[in-house]
């Protein structure tokens, strides 16, 4: 059942953190017994190769080996003869082809270490862990994994095998693709082939076809089959689309458009005759969010108001107008006639990749206007052209987009505003919906990876960008003639040009993953119509996950250089909206907006009731986000003139936490770092702050959760600044417990409280 997100007050106000630091690897204590270990581990494996894979075209053996964990650095483990390494698969697993005379030579060499615990090039010994072999798990897909093999008698799979010198003998299949480190076949199979398959010493991967992509027939759905359009109610909140201008005769746009002005000069109404085919389809995303599966389910609700302000031309025209000045004047006419509090402004400057210093021009009026007129801003973090993919972009995708030329365009910099990563999400081009048993093209993403044209954060002074993804479509590189495709991978949503052409239109970019959120931060305004752009970011930021088909791309066996991959091109992920807009009985949204004075702390405790902590272990979650809007400057390098964190903490009883910050202004009591997710130094560059906590049992000595907000002004405060406004958003999860009810326990508990407060002033 949904309900009504609930209200935390503030328990008593007054400060700050901890460092963290990782444990270096040390070799092994005992040299002999670590290479007695690997002696016996390396005859298993060995054998376990010989009577469980299917032969290659060689007689060598394919060894996984395991390196000790925190060695970054992969072992020279050619230099013993006969050894030859296929693939690092990450940081801690490394494949190997062995002769007879190579495996010898191993075994030798650690009879050797068991012996005199020393050897000569002992290191290579020294950072193994483990040996095994690249087993049917291990070659398993992700698609594969999750839906298994397809219940037709035969049925086709994508199978990649590990670059080998000799690529003769292959047998007979349905397509194949090799590249100098890409050799994927497809094949037609049955069940018992699949399963030699994914024995086969050769293979290194199995998985399905791609299956996801946007249909001819989608696009050419006849729009006269949806009913017509009702007008959104007059108390529908508005929605601000700061584009190109929009084709405002749409049958899907024109009842929900409230008003279309155009801001560059000569001043004109932007709705006139030309097909503003980029301001259209961000509006219709800006409208309905997911403009596909409303085509699917064969309906079109407009829930918001729409209002367009042209601020830049369509197709990249030169203007000679700043954009800076047009969003401006647009914002405050929409603002002050229409009421708009939620903008978006799918704009990048490719002229302007962010240097790593100072904020730019655009990012900038967005971070003032935002603190100004109480306004949200969502911009996308801009794309990478294809001419700059690398040419082996499969190889060395999603990493070219970690290089310093593909970070933040302004003005996705804006610490202020929503900043909107692209998200991959089909997977078959136009070309593999229409010949589904050859490989025509090569996608670079799989669905809930990084779009391949996302650009990449972070903001100053190491602030997380982009704060989230979005769905953005996806890149294919072609077979033959080189070059990229997207038909049939891109974001659908309305043709600006329909009047010549289709009602719908499929394109790729981050431009279209921004509007996306927009839509969810305006329909939040129907259930909260107070909210502030604060409380707006830390509800979306709150109910952010990072996409698991990311975690696991990224995942590179270091955790903290895969957390900072993934904070860079994903954020804090993808929003979640089963209860972004209202809580539900296992999962509770609290909600706060104070103010706070420059060297004070507030205090807020948790209300967790005892059904939260009973029962037998299983995972309880508390999710906290803070959001504020300070007043920035552009000649400074810390940018931010105010700065607020939390913590997350655990003590007996209020007093203790009160305390504690009191007694050690500086240190406080320390945050909960078990089982969180993102550390205080991580996230607090920002002035969207996410993290999670996960909780198995009850807490020692029946201690509560309290959450502590501090702020500190910057050095270039004068001093006489006001009070700060932010937003917390919790989010209390507790999925596990079926029979839940939380959501009940948790207002009786408020109540409760209000109760109390109410008698003690008295």
């Amino acid at each position: 059942m949904a309900h009504k997100h609930l209200r935390l007050e503030r328990e008593a106000p007054s400060t700050e953190r901890h460092p963290r630091r990782h444990p270096g690897v040390h070799p092994p204590a005992d040299p002999r017994a670590h290479g007695t270990a690997l002696a016996g581990r390396l005859s298993q494996a060995r054998q376990r190769a010989t009577e469980e894979d299917v032969g290659g075209f060689d007689d060598r053996t394919l060894l996984k080996i395991r390196l000790r964990a925190g060695d970054k650095n992969v072992p020279t483990f050619n230099a013993i003869p006969g050894v030859e390494i296929v693939s690092q698969e990450d940081e801690s697993i490394v494949l190997a082809f062995a002769t007879d005379e190579g495996l010898s030579e191993f075994e030798s060499r650690l009879t050797t270490l068991a012996r005199d615990g020393t050897v000569t090039r002992k290191e290579l010994l020294y950072v193994i862990e483990d040996f095994d072999h690249w087993t049917p798990d291990d070659r398993t897909g992700a698609a594969l994994l999750e839906q298994g093999l397809p219940a037709t008698l035969t049925f086709v799979l994508d199978v990649e095998l590990w670059p080998q010198e000799r690529q003769d003998k292959r047998q007979a299949m349905l397509d194949d693709v090799r590249q100098p480190s890409l050799v994927m076949v497809r094949v037609r199979c049955n069940r018992s082939q699949s399963e030699q398959i994914l024995r086969h010493r050769d293979v290194r991967t199995v998985d399905l076809p791609p299956r996801l992509g946007v249909t001819v027939q989608l696009l050419h759905t006849d729009i006269n089959q949806f009913p017509l359009i009702d007008p959104p109610s007059d108390d529908a909140p508005a929605i601000g689309v700061l584009d190109s201008g929009l084709t405002r005769g749409h049958p899907l746009l024109g009842a929900a458009v409230g008003d279309a002005q155009g801001y560059l000069t000569p001043h004109r109404r932007a709705d006139d005759t030309t097909p503003h085919w980029h301001g259209t389809f961000v509006s219709g995303l800006a409208l309905y969010g997911d403009v596909q599966s409303h085509i699917q389910q064969g309906q079109f609700v407009p829930q918001l108001r729409l209002f367009s302000g042209k601020v830049f031309e369509d197709g990249g025209q030169d203007q000679t107008e700043f954009v800076e000045k047009a969003v401006e004047e647009a914002v405050h006419d929409l603002h002050a006639q229409y009421g708009c509090r939620v903008f978006n402004l799918s704009y990048g400057d490719l002229n302007k990749v962010y240097d790593g210093r100072h904020v730019r021009g655009l990012a900038y009026t967005l971070d003032r206007l935002t603190r100004e007129l109480g306004i949200l801003f969502v911009v996308p973090t801009g794309n990478l052209s294809p001419s700059q993919l690398p040419a082996d972009t499969r190889t060395h995708y999603p990493d070219y987009m970690l290089e310093d030329d593909a970070r933040l365009l302004d003005p996705a910099t804006s610490l202020n505003a929503l900043t909107v990563g692209g998200l991959s999400q089909n997977e078959a081009t136009r070309n593999a919906q229409r010949y589904p048993f050859t490989i025509e093209d090569h996608v670079l993403a799989r669905t809930g990876q990084p779009f391949p044209l996302t650009r990449s954060g972070p903001s100053i002074n190491g602030a997380i960008k982009p704060d989230l993804v979005a769905p953005a479509g996806n890149i294919a590189r072609r077979r033959t003639g080189g070059g990229t495709d997207h038909t049939g991978l891109g974001v659908v949503s309305l043709n600006g040009g329909f009047v010549s052409g289709t009602a719908f239109k499929e394109d790729i970019g981050t431009s279209y993953a921004a509007p996306q959120v927009a839509h969810k931060a305006a329909r939040l305004l129907a259930e909260i119509p107070d909210a502030s752009p604060n409380l707006l970011r830390a509800l979306i930021g709150v109910h952010a996950r990072w996409p698991q088909p990311s975690e696991t791309l990224l995942n590179s066996g270091n955790r903290t250089e895969a957390r900072d991959k993934l904070l860079r091109l994903v954020g804090y992920g993808c929003v979640d909206d089963a209860a972004l807009y209202r809580s539900l009985d296992h999962s509770v949204t609290l909600l706060a907006e104070e103010r706070i004075d420059n060297d004070r702390h507030h205090f807020f405790e948790l209300p967790l009731p005892d059904c939260f902590w009973a029962g037998c272990r299983r995972t309880r979650e508390v999710a906290v986000a803070l959001a504020y809007s300070p007043v920035v400057r552009t000649t400074r390098l810390d940018y931010r003139r105010t700065k607020l964190w939390f913590h997350l903490v655990t003590a007996e009883s209020l007093e203790v936490v009160t305390q504690a910050y009191r007694r050690n202004r500086e240190k406080g009591m320390g945050e909960r770092n078990t089982s969180r997710w993102l550390c205080n130094d991580i996230r607090k560059n920002g002035t969207l702050q996410v993290s999670r906590w996960s909780f198995k049992q009850t807490l020692n000595n029946n201690h509560k959760v309290f959450i502590v907000v501090t702020r500190q002004d910057n050095s270039w405060s004068d001093g006489r600044d006001e009070d700060e406004s932010y937003a917390l958003a919790v989010v209390l999860n507790d999925r596990e417990e079926g029979s839940a009810q939380l959501y009940v326990q948790v207002r009786a508990a408020l109540q409760a409280r209000v109760q109390l407060r109410a008698r003690a002033r008295v």
